[in-house]
């Protein structure tokens, strides 16, 4: 390095993003650490805990200042690390900070009376939301759901199902992709939805194998009314928009996936080196040792990936297949991590109760949710010269 160099900047650990990573470890402490048995066994958070994050401002991180928001795209994406990192389970994540798939389509449209009565309640913690997007039929397939919107005077009626619905089961309103015209991707529209609309129901909670701290619902929907001016961002946009929120969620797993692997090779690290066997710690084992290099090489490898790839995101770059490529090679890795945290804590990672217990059944959502492992390599193959 010369004298006129500098070191690169590290955007993920600036004075302020220490300070924000700080904030977040201490309300992990306060309001989430203590309550996470809890929780996990009775399905759902509690609304406090969306109000006392807003209150704190994290609600709000990377969304514009013009709706109550602050910051960058990376700072929402911190606040998810460090919890993580803390020991915050990523069901809770999933429920706290819905509002990250479910506001973008609504911040976009930008219209006074979104903004005013949902978007900036949500920010606040004052409200729940949620995004219906899959079907019972259509899985990953958005462009083939069958919820149907159809004009009716001033009004649209809905009818359909949804289903996997993350917080749908509280949420006092719906982000709802509706079919308005035609087949496939181009007829595709979004709504908001109240949450005491007329034929409108959360029809269960449904009982997952991990995430268990965030509630999941199946959605139904029988003639229901919602007014013209629900129709968020224009008749047959919706498909746009939510490949345009797909970058950003895909971007968001992935670093949540890299973060579970840092803290189970955190956990297995301090395991190995308390834990005695045969004469001695594990740590003094060389096939351990070994195995742990391996899990700390994954992650870095994956997170430095990860971390690039936000950051050309968060410069404006239209990034599709490497943000497809960033989501499969954290949850690679994070898989091989978790598998190996519960082989190393041997029969203590098998209880109920041990973290990395949980992190081994939370993680295998992450290459499902989001679009699965396998969706995600057909992204990337459209990007290839393959033909």
């Amino acid at each position: 390095m010369t004298a006129t160099d500098s070191p690169r900047t590290d955007r993920w650990n600036t004075p302020e993003r220490a300070a924000l990573r700080e904030t977040v470890r201490t309300f992990a402490a306060k309001e989430i650490l203590p309550h996470v048995e809890q929780w996990e066994d009775e399905g759902e958070l509690p609304r406090d805990l969306h109000r006392a994050a807003g209150r704190l401002g994290l609600l709000g991180l990377g969304q514009p200042a013009s709706v109550g928001g602050e910051g960058e795209m990376i700072d929402q994406l911190v606040v998810s690390e460090e919890a993580v990192l803390a020991g915050v389970p990523t069901g809770v994540l999933a429920s706290l900070f819905t509002h990250t798939i479910a506001l973008p389509a609504l911040v976009a449209d930008g219209r006074e009376h979104l903004v005013r009565d949902y978007v900036r309640p949500a920010l606040a913690g004052d409200l729940v939301c949620s995004l219906g997007i899959t079907e019972p039929d259509a899985g990953s397939d958005v462009a083939h759901l069958r919820t149907r919107a159809v004009r009716d005077g001033d009004a649209w009626v809905l009818n359909g199902a949804k289903t996997f619905i993350t917080s749908g089961y509280r949420a006092d309103f719906v982000t709802v992709a509706a079919r308005t015209s035609g087949t496939g991707h181009e007829g595709i529209s979004l709504f908001v939805v109240d949450r005491d609309t007329p034929g409108f129901t959360a029809a269960r909670k449904l009982d997952k194998m991990g995430w268990r701290s965030s509630d999941t619902a199946e959605l139904s929907f029988t003639d229901v009314r919602v007014p013209d001016d629900h129709l968020v961002g224009g008749v047959d946009q919706g498909f746009v928009q939510i490949m345009r929120q797909f970058a950003s969620e895909r971007i968001g797993l992935s670093v949540q996936a890299c973060a579970i692997a840092r803290r189970c090779v955190d956990l297995s690290v301090a395991w190995v080196r308390e834990r005695e066997a045969f004469g001695g710690p594990l740590s003094r084992r060389q096939v351990l040792r070994h195995r742990l290099v391996e899990m700390h090489r994954r992650t870095e490898v994956a997170t430095a990936y990860v971390r690039g790839i936000a950051e050309r995101l968060q410069d404006g770059e239209p990034l599709i297949a490497e943000v497809a490529m960033a989501k499969n090679t954290a949850t690679e890795a994070m898989d091989y991590v978790v598998d190996n945290a519960v082989q190393l804590h041997g029969g203590m990672g098998f209880m109920r109760g041990t973290e990395v217990e949980r992190h081994y059944r939370d993680a295998r959502v992450f290459s499902i949710g989001g679009g699965t492992y396998e969706i995600m390599n057909e992204v990337i193959a459209k990007f290839l010269p393959l033909r």
